[in-house]
């Protein structure tokens, strides 16, 4: 997290698998998302993402996600609610 964003964090527990695969080329990715907590830092401003896939780090509260693009779908769900059992989204075609 120091790396891409400038925070130190303290990693919690595990709240979603999600996977996504694109079945004419065989890619499949897992993803595994945890609830942290910052406990240092600062978004560093004058960081860019080499391979341009990042081009926006901001934090964002669950109404302002409504607008914005995003997947999984279930984020905001384990982002907001109370952490209880990690859950797991079924495998979803990759949507370029």
């Amino acid at each position: 997290m120091r790396e891409e964003t400038g925070l130190d964090i303290a990693v919690g527990p595990l709240l979603l698998v999600n996977e996504f695969h694109e079945p004419s080329g065989g890619f499949h990715q897992v993803d595994l998302f945890f609830r942290a907590t910052i406990t240092s830092g600062r978004i560093a401003p004058g960081w860019r993402d080499p391979a341009a896939v990042v081009t926006e780090r901001r934090f964002f509260s669950r109404e302002e996600l409504a607008g914005v693009r995003f997947k999984p779908d279930s984020l905001p769900r384990v982002a907001f609610d109370p952490p209880g059992a990690a859950l797991y989204d079924a495998l979803e075609e990759l949507v370029v």
